[in-house]
């Protein structure tokens, strides 16, 4: 049997492979852009069919992308941003200062 590793070690596995950095960068996007969303509709008082209705999407998608499961084009987000009450900004920042 082999030996038993803990998450750590599995996430140093995981992470030591080509690529896997900047995918995990690109899910920890998405997620974080998801949250945001969800948290902005619930404090508006929204359903996810209402905030569909207002973006022109289908409560799935908004589901989706809530919970981090797609990537944004910036056309989307600033239909989100309209239906959530909002203005979207976009920023580059130091890579020191982002994490």
């Amino acid at each position: 049997m082999g030996e038993r590793k803990t998450w750590a070690g599995k996430r140093a596995d995981i992470m030591s492979r080509p690529g896997a950095g900047s995918a995990y960068e690109a899910a920890r996007i998405r997620f974080e852009l998801g949250e945001a969303v969800r948290l902005r509709r619930e404090q508006l008082g929204l359903t996810q069919t209402e905030l569909a209705e207002r973006t022109g999407l289908k409560q799935p998608a908004v589901a989706r992308f809530e919970t981090g499961g797609t990537m944004p084009t910036i056309p989307m987000l600033e239909r989100l941003a309209e239906a959530l009450e909002m203005r979207l900004t976009v920023q580059f920042r130091p890579q020191r200062e982002a994490s």
